[in-house]
């Protein structure tokens, strides 16, 4: 594009029309309509830069709150900056039998002097979700100034979003997740976290959050994103409002990848489900209401990346998730050195689900 924005051409001011009409739209696929909303390296660097400044912004003393079920995006930011501001790190277990937290397990860790939580609203391991307005609630009737972000990557493309229902200061997704494309992320934040001192240009405008010159087809990008949602929303509801048909998209999407995850693991017609086949662990067990359009399992005797391949040698793609930096803080008190990740999304049909357990069967009788 043969010039930059807010120069006074035809092009500059499409580019800027382009970047606030897609801030627009993610205003409503967000339900956000206070707060700032930008696009940043990826959704960890993001998340870095939210957490950092949160902690280092906030008042001296108190204490920075997590949980054990979150990606290393949030739990390492938040070791390095807690560390820096002198703050302590206390990170809530999570549940190792549902793969998830809830805010009873939060309560017992919640002090007034709390400055900094995060949530993970998905996990990208277990694939459940997390009550982000319950947990968020309990965190402010102890610590009602406390500054809340959350981790929103996983849960993007599965479900609703409802930041202006969560009664939170920041949160960020990835959107390649989310039917994007790679090379940046999106974040929300409320007026509250900025006002907290950031980097910023000296003079620049007030509160800006963005470095430099912005990256307009990551804008359109997300327009088109947020399109498509308002278009499948079409397709499930009548209604004439933009943010009704994105909440009846989420929620058909919701509901049609519990039907395909139950049937991955009831079983469908005469073939038998994960929860049935011998020697076949179910992270976050069979019958878990948290569950968000995946299940991970580990299979007795076989590891999971050639689980993986042979998967792959009849064609069903899946993935690895292995006990390092990124999921060892789920599967190693599971006492387990990989599993595999099935995921689905609402694209995926029952047929695909029937060849899949038709394959793992076939495997595990090899």
């Amino acid at each position: 594009i043969p010039d930059n924005q807010g120069r006074d051409n035809e092009m500059a001011h499409d580019l800027v029309d382009t970047i606030n009409r897609a801030k627009d739209d993610m205003r409503v696929f967000f339900n956000a309509p206070k707060g700032d909303i930008f696009v940043g390296e990826s959704g960890t660097e993001l998340l870095f830069r939210l957490i950092m400044n949160a902690i280092l912004g906030a008042e001296d003393g108190g204490v920075v709150l997590g949980s054990t079920l979150e990606h290393p995006a949030t739990r390492s930011a938040c070791t390095r900056w807690a560390k820096v501001a002198g703050k302590p790190y206390v990170q809530v277990a999570h549940n190792d039998a549902t793969g998830t937290v809830t805010a009873e397990d939060y309560k017992p860790h919640l002090t007034p002097d709390i400055r900094v939580a995060t949530i993970l609203h998905t996990s990208p391991v277990t694939g459940m979700g997390v009550d982000v307005a319950g947990v968020a609630a309990a965190i402010r009737d102890v610590a009602p100034e406390a500054l809340i972000i959350v981790d929103g990557i996983q849960h993007a493309s599965h479900g609703l979003i409802d930041i202006a229902g969560y009664n939170i200061d920041g949160y960020v997704i990835s959107p390649y997740k989310v039917f994007s494309r790679h090379g940046y992320g999106v974040a929300w934040t409320s007026p509250t976290l900025n006002a907290i001192e950031h980097n910023a240009l000296i003079g620049g405008p007030e509160g800006n959050w963005e470095m430099g010159t912005r990256d307009t087809g990551a804008y359109a990008t997300m327009s088109d994103v947020v399109g498509y949602f308002d278009w499948l929303g079409t397709q499930v509801c009548d209604s004439t409002d933009r943010r009704t048909r994105i909440e009846a998209a989420g929620a058909a999407i919701h509901a049609h990848e519990k039907t395909l995850t139950d049937a991955m693991i009831n079983g469908t017609g005469n073939l038998t489900g994960l929860a049935d086949l011998e020697g076949v662990q179910i992270i976050g067990g069979a019958e878990n209401p948290a569950r968000e359009g995946l299940v991970s399992i580990s299979v007795e005797g076989l590891s999971s990346p050639d689980l993986v391949t042979e998967l792959r040698n009849r064609g069903i793609r899946t993935h690895t998730r292995k006990a390092d930096h990124y999921s060892g803080n789920i599967l190693d008190p599971l006492g387990l050195p990989d599993a595999v990740r099935v995921s689905m999304c609402h694209y995926n049909n029952l047929d695909e689900v029937k060849a899949f357990l038709v394959a793992i069967r076939e495997i595990l009788e090899s």
